[in-house]
């Protein structure tokens, strides 16, 4: 394995090609998810972000949170980002997260979609302070969602059903090659929190492209 390590060697890599993407469905128990979820719900500091779209600022349609070391300052959409330190439930969160990945996560992006008509546009987490193959790992909590990805040069699509307490882990070339969406439904969804570890190596001065669609 390139990227991931051998402590998931047993889970099937679902990416056909080009990156690695390993989905551990209940990583943690449904009653223990229920307990992370109704917390995370209350505890984190959830703001409305804007972003800067084809000349206009326009709201991004979730609720976000960015949490991380002092110096995990991060910019996308032209705007600078300063992490909230971390708390206790997220320092817990990335312990169990960094003793599968067996990598340090310095930051943690957290999204809430509050309802199907919140939605995360199709990116890719490439920008410059994620290193060349970053490995991120992705918690979900709460109502099950639907993740596309699609591939940058062939028109191959993999979707992606995340639900209360699965890990996402998304990690060697993937980002150069595979975009990926969390599109809006008109079926009836209650909240739903996603938190994405990740570790920023660098702070280039040109705005990042991808947490903020």
């Amino acid at each position: 394995m390139s990227s991931a390590n051998a402590l998931l060697a047993n889970h099937q890599n679902l990416a056909p090609s080009d990156g690695e993407l390993y989905l551990l469905q209940a990583f943690y128990p449904a009653s223990i998810a229920d307990n992370y979820l109704q917390s995370l719900l209350h505890s984190l500091a959830w703001q409305t972000e804007q972003i800067h779209i084809y000349g206009r600022w326009v709201p991004v349609p979730r609720l976000m949170a960015w949490y991380g070391d002092p110096d995990a300052d991060y910019r996308y959409s032209g705007v600078d980002h300063q992490p909230l330190p971390w708390t206790t439930e997220l320092q817990t969160l990335r312990t169990d997260v960094e003793t599968v990945c067996r990598q340090a996560f310095n930051s943690v992006l957290a999204n809430l979609y509050r309802d199907g008509r919140d939605s995360m546009g199709c990116h890719a987490d490439n920008e410059k302070e994620l290193g060349p193959n970053p490995q991120i790992a992705s918690l979900s909590f709460g109502e099950t969602r639907l993740l596309r990805f699609r591939h940058a040069r062939i028109r191959t699509t993999l979707n992606i059903e995340l639900s209360h307490g699965d890990l996402l882990i998304m990690a060697g070339e993937l980002q150069h090659h595979w975009r990926h969406e969390l599109p809006k439904t008109r079926q009836a969804k209650q909240a739903r929190i996603n938190l994405t570890f990740r570790r920023i190596v660098s702070t280039p001065n040109s705005p990042a492209r991808s947490a903020a669609r």
